[in-house]
């Protein structure tokens, strides 16, 4: 494990890299990689930990900025295989269960808490990463390593026709014992990546090797072992922190870029998340946002102001009260 201090990281000045080992897996040698910004004005005791989805990497330095505003320090956890911590040996994105991901966050939250001395931390995370957050979360119950989960449009469901789903988990087994770079033939929408960088129609700029417009290949071991979390979680965790859901008014499928996609999640249907977001734990709020996009805060304004204004509402009734 890392005590390191980080060093100045790719997104430039008052951003640092602090490099995670891990314990080799199955491919061989695996790190993680936390990006710290430190808050703008006096600490207040509190930080925020990011957890990324699928396809995806830290690099929403207006998140940060959000937070480093109110005295509240931030963390991007690139997991192992993606962004920052992609090595060349390893298959993108790639593992066997959701649980391999909980030694990263184990020690980045541990670096929060001992290293830079925060005693109230939040965990934020993103579609897939709401998934693996949410199941973290579970195990870490009654120990008071959380405060609370701002789960953004997490992956609670595969947005696939009912019988598809049914098959996934008649076939989990199957799926599990494939090669480890057996990919399934599902084809790739460029409709959501197209709507984002904006090299296209959108407004973001971002590494397109580490979040290629057309996604990473789904390998039938990781898709099986998505199908166990979701299921998991659909027969109900017991998160003892305070939860806030964040999801789209209205998802839509497109394979293609369209204007309405920057208007709606066409990665995942919202009316999945809000429907198995109350089997997170026991006090969990869930809020549907107008004009929101997969990602919330990379939603066109207003949408993206309102994802703000939910989260800065939310934390300011369920946080305790801030160092001095």
């Amino acid at each position: 494990m890392s005590d390191v201090l980080g060093v100045s990281d790719l997104l430039g000045p008052g951003y640092e890299l602090t490099v995670l080992p891990m314990a080799d897996d199955y491919e061989g040698k695996v790190i993680a990689s936390l990006v710290r910004r430190r808050a703008d004005i006096p600490a207040t005791g509190r930080a925020v930990l990011y957890v990324h989805g699928f396809t995806d990497y830290f690099f929403q330095t207006h998140l940060a900025d959000h937070f480093a505003a109110q005295g509240i320090d931030f963390y991007g956890l690139d997991l192992r295989k993606y962004g920052r911590s992609l090595l060349p040996h390893q298959t993108r994105g790639f593992v066997r269960s959701v649980t391999e991901y909980f030694p990263e966050i184990d020690e980045a939250v541990r670096i929060i808490r001992e290293r830079d001395g925060h005693d109230t931390v939040v965990l934020n995370a993103h579609s897939t990463g709401g998934l693996i957050a949410a199941l973290w979360a579970d195990r870490v119950r009654g120990r008071g390593l959380v405060q609370g989960l701002v789960l953004n449009s997490p992956f609670f469901d595969l947005n696939v026709p009912a019988g598809l789903r049914l098959a996934a988990d008649l076939l989990h087994g199957p799926l599990s014992r494939l090669p480890a770079r057996a990919v399934l033939p599902l084809g790739l929408s460029t409709a959501y990546g197209t709507s984002l960088h904006r090299e296209h129609h959108g407004e973001w700029d971002f590494d397109l090797e580490w979040k290629p417009v057309g996604g990473f290949p789904v390998h039938a071991v990781w898709l099986a072992a998505v199908r166990r979390a979701q299921r998991r979680l659909h027969g109900g965790l017991r998160v003892d922190a305070p939860v806030l859901v964040l999801c789209a008014e209205k998802g839509l499928q497109l394979r293609d870029f369209a204007p309405e996609a920057q208007g709606a999640d066409t990665v995942l249907d919202p009316e999945q998340i809000a429907r198995w977001s109350t089997r997170v734990g026991r006090h969990v709020t869930c809020v549907r946002v107008p004009g929101g996009m997969h990602d919330l805060v990379l939603s066109p304004e207003p949408a993206r102001k309102q994802v703000f204004a939910e989260m800065d509402r939310w934390l300011a009734c369920h946080l305790p009260p801030a160092a001095g």
